[in-house]
């Protein structure tokens, strides 16, 4: 290399230099914070068939709040599990019924 390029390698240098400093100061966020959730809120939109379907349609009348607190309450209960019985040797002993049909026939073999 020359003596003479060395100054405008040094300059090239430098610029480069100041602009990938400079373009670390370049404030993007609030750009992309103006546009945050647009996305999201578009294919919300585009889901929703009728938006004004609560004006056409009016709400009929309900349960009242007593009668939905003992409905739920009852589902609740439904999920419990029953109560053991104090015997666990005791299975459909005094039932009605299948008893009787496992009896051998009195055919005498």
């Amino acid at each position: 290399m020359t003596i003479r390029y060395i100054p405008a390698l040094r300059c090239a240098a430098a610029l480069a230099s100041a602009c990938v400093a400079l373009g670390g100061c370049v404030q993007t966020t609030p750009v992309w914070d103006s546009h945050f959730g647009e996305a999201v809120r578009t294919v919300t939109q585009a889901q929703i068939i009728d938006p004004d379907a609560a004006t056409h349609n009016p709400s009929t009348n309900g349960v009242d709040g007593k009668a939905a607190v003992a409905a739920m309450a009852n589902y609740n209960l439904s999920f419990q599990q029953p109560a053991p019985s104090s015997n666990a040797f005791v299975i459909g002993v005094g039932g009605s019924g299948s008893g009787a049909a496992m009896a051998a026939p009195s055919g005498g073999q």
